[in-house]
């Protein structure tokens, strides 16, 4: 385990070597302002509007942030052939993945953390706190896919795609399945096969769309219930991503 806990360390650090706390202070400056500037300009409920509008940017720019701190770092380690270095070493693959994940982890935690501070300007606490430990949930999900798009395409632009496909789609299932499902009566086969397929596609993908949700910060946040739900669905979906992560990093001939 010790080689586990170095290696987490070293992705920690070399997260904090790549200005990751000063690129989250720039999100929260930015997001900051543009909060300012809505509450000048809203006629009712700025509160409101501002707290939407904050915890909607924070939210992108954490899954943003955390998709690009693991690919350039997984890539950088990759072109200077230190992931090769660090598998010649005695030790399973799969202690490389859990170490790199858990580095990863703890950054995804952190950075959940420095995005949950503004908001506590707007917000009441206990909705922050539902909000934050949602976002850490969704970051550890974007963290897994990211470290298995990697291992698996290896290659920085086409893994960045595959994040960004599988977010967006994740975020906007329920949509996409109400529309899917909105066709007259009778319905067609064509209609029903679609509806199917998008029902399957949402079972599949995380409820990503449900998660870290704005509404929790203006109104009454969830239940114990519902986060230990989220936490349950997390946990299993980042088991299921990192099992198929070492299933390619084993078939790997390095």
């Amino acid at each position: 385990m010790r080689f586990v806990v170095t290696l987490a360390s070293i992705t920690v650090l070399e997260a904090l070597r790549e200005r990751l706390l000063w690129l989250a202070a720039l999100v929260i400056v930015a997001g900051v302002a543009l909060a300012q500037f809505l509450h000048q300009v809203a006629i009712t409920e700025s509160r409101e509007i501002q707290t939407a509008v904050l915890a909607a940017l924070l939210r992108m720019s954490a899954a943003f942030i955390v998709a690009i701190v693991v690919v350039s770092g997984m890539a950088r380690e990759w072109n200077d052939k230190i992931t090769e270095l660090l598998l010649s070493f005695p030790v399973r693959r799969s202690l490389y993945v859990l170490g790199k994940f858990l580095g990863y982890a703890a950054v995804c935690g952190l950075l959940a953390v420095v995005f949950a501070v503004p908001l506590a300007l707007y917000a009441r606490s206990s909705g922050v706190l539902a909000w934050t430990a949602s976002l850490v949930c969704e970051l550890l999900i974007v963290a897994a896919v990211s470290v298995f798009c990697m291992l698996t395409l290896t290659r920085t632009l086409s893994a960045l795609a595959a994040i960004a496909g599988f977010y967006l789609l994740a975020r906007s299932m329920s949509t996409i399945q109400v529309i899917a499902q909105a066709t007259p009566e009778p319905a067609s086969l064509a209609d029903r096969l679609v509806a199917r397929a998008a029902d399957a596609i949402a079972w599949i993908l995380p409820a990503l769309d449900r998660m870290t949700d704005t509404a929790w910060l203006i109104q009454a946040p969830p239940g114990i219930g519902v986060l230990a739900a989220f936490a349950a669905q997390s946990a299993l979906y980042v088991a299921l991503v990192g099992a198929a992560a070492l299933f390619d990093l084993y078939r790997k001939d390095l």
